[in-house]
């Protein structure tokens, strides 16, 4: 999955699928089983003291955040159509770099949003630092970026190929 300049997401079919499976069960099955878990924890009395009733309308604003957040990405979704493969770094690429310019220590990583991060391959998001940093950077160019403690890197981008899931 990408993101690009103009809010729009790309998506594989299957990530896209997924996704929309997610976003229906939420808004279904799991809507009817947390009502119950708060009508279930309404009956049990005082709602001032009632643990389980303030648990469950947690866990529902959560959930119902998720089905904003999955809706307004399956709405802006571009499905099947990859980042070109010109060598340039975009999100929706697997990128290799090497760190500190040592071809020996390197990282292949999918430049994606996390809502597509699998066990397969580390994802990094275009947001990161790491994936600000070498965003738009062609193969062979170096990419500096700022870690956590403040202190900058700098890696060699030695590869970067759109993702074939």
């Amino acid at each position: 999955m990408t993101q690009t300049s103009e809010n729009v997401t790309w998506l594989t079919q299957e990530a896209y699928n997924k996704l929309r499976d997610e976003l229906e069960y939420l808004s279904g099955p799991a809507r009817t089983e947390i009502a119950a878990k708060i009508a279930a924890a309404r009956e049990e009395g005082d709602l001032r003291e009632n643990g389980g009733y303030h648990a469950a309308k947690e866990e529902q604003g959560k959930q119902e955040l998720r089905v904003r957040q999955l809706t307004q990405l399956l709405e802006n979704a571009k499905v099947g159509e990859a980042p070109a493969a010109d060598g340039v770094v975009a999100p929706g690429m697997v990128v290799t770099i090497a760190f500190d310019g040592d071809e020996d220590d390197t990282l292949d990583f999918l430049l994606a949003s996390r809502e597509y991060a699998s066990a397969d391959i580390e994802t990094y998001s275009p947001q990161s630092p790491l994936g600000s940093g070498v965003n738009g950077k062609k193969v062979g160019e170096d990419a500096r970026y700022e870690l956590p403690n403040g202190k900058l890197a700098s890696v060699k981008i030695l590869k970067a190929v759109p993702y074939q899931g």
